[in-house]
């Protein structure tokens, strides 16, 4: 007979977390879980001025790394960042604050200001080592919005899986990972994909998708944008160019073995776009993808990569 679930959640990383998990011994696992977190919020945390990438972001030259949650985002940032040519990019946040979505808010810059914050952007201005990080220019800024939600499931995953638990579902902030089964249902975890056109306040799905032993994640400009003079920007900036994008791709859902991994690949392709994402997909056959976008008529376009097709429902 399979026990009975448990359920705790909680506030981490400026959004909440849910888990629910199969446990035989019955365990209350939610003061460990709130403890790894604030451990990963004092190594990634960029709204905390106490953190250690914080401390990076104030440092001249560098850090030498004594938490245990910093290297190995980085790390994987920097493989993402590699492989789409800077479209990810952990050094991004100059950027993000001058667009007034990170800790500083500020006016909307002008082309001077973001050519002048360019010349300090860019993955290959910091070099990282397991014991220290090292930068090239003394405004160089790490940000982990783009990876880490994703990789702050991955931790909590890890630690169940520690304790022998192999059927939970992990959600933190709307990314996560799904294992084993839903026991109560004796079936795979099924998890939704909010539909462009929700809002805030009235939030509903456009397809469902049915997972085993995957993490999946999800961007969009959905709720996270600035108006200013009428015009709407949204949250995602793209490092290359140093302005929030625009193009038809509304959300881009990655599912992948690891979490991060899918983060970061779904800032990136929210930054490329629907085209060269599907072209991206098509050499990277480690990511499945389901992509939601504008087409010429207005309506809402479905791609979906076709080892995720069978597993996903797609409301009308």
């Amino acid at each position: 007979m399979a026990p009975e679930p448990r359920f705790i959640e909680g506030v981490t990383m400026g959004t909440t977390y849910h888990i629910t998990y199969f446990d035989t011994q019955n365990r209350d696992l939610k003061t460990s879980v709130d403890s790894l977190l604030r451990l990963v919020n004092k190594s990634i945390n960029t709204y905390d001025p106490s953190s250690e990438v914080s401390a990076f972001n104030k440092s001249k030259q560098g850090i030498a790394l004594k938490l245990p949650y910093l290297y190995a985002p980085l790390k994987k940032s920097l493989e993402v960042a590699a492989a789409t040519n800077g479209a990810f990019d952990p050094t991004v946040m100059p950027l993000v604050n001058a667009w007034g979505f990170g800790p500083e808010k500020q006016r909307v810059p002008d082309a001077r200001q973001i050519d002048s914050l360019r010349t300090f952007v860019g993955y290959k201005k910091i070099q990282l080592s397991k014991d220290s990080i090292r930068k090239y220019d003394a405004r160089v800024q790490l940000d982990f919005g783009g990876i880490g939600q994703g990789y702050g499931a991955d931790v909590i995953a890890q630690f169940l899986r520690s304790k022998g638990i192999s059927d939970f579902l992990v959600e933190l902030g709307g990314e996560g990972v799904a294992c084993g089964k839903n026991l109560s249902r004796n079936d795979y975890w099924k998890i939704g994909i909010l539909d462009p056109n929700s809002t805030r306040d009235n939030q509903f799905f456009k397809a469902y998708v049915s997972l085993n032993n995957r993490s999946f994640t999800t961007a969009g400009n959905y709720f996270n944008y600035r108006k200013i003079n009428g015009k709407k920007y949204g949250h995602t900036i793209d490092p290359r160019t140093g302005s929030p994008v625009q193009h038809t791709l509304l959300s881009a859902s990655v599912f992948a073995e690891d979490c991060a991994t899918a983060d970061a690949w779904d800032t990136a392709m929210m930054v490329v776009g629907l085209d060269e994402t599907i072209a991206l997909l098509k050499t990277h056959p480690n990511l499945e993808a389901l992509l939601l976008y504008t087409t010429p008529d207005g309506k809402t376009g479905v791609y979906a990569t076709p080892g995720i097709r069978e597993l996903i429902n797609i409301e009308p």
